[in-house]
């Protein structure tokens, strides 16, 4: 997943004001207590913000594979 994917995953399953909101402001624990927007410009892959945004909002496994991705990302944690 590169970063614009990401953006493209987070306009699909969040809309564009709430999706913004949640990557500039939700706070990821699993990600060393980053916001999503903090921990994509730390370098951290867009697959694991992904996956951690995901985990924190609680969407389902099975439209957890992104906007564009034809089947779940190999690397996504399961």
């Amino acid at each position: 997943m590169t970063r614009s994917e990401f953006f493209l995953a987070v306009l699909d399953e969040f809309g564009d004001a709430q999706g913004r909101s949640l990557v500039r402001e939700l706070v990821l624990g699993d990600l060393g207590h980053h916001t999503a927007e903090a921990a994509l410009d730390d370098g951290i892959a867009p697959k694991q913000v992904w996956a951690a945004l995901c985990d924190a909002m609680g969407v389902p496994r099975e439209r957890r594979h992104g906007v564009g991705q034809g089947q779940p990302l190999h690397d996504t944690p399961s």
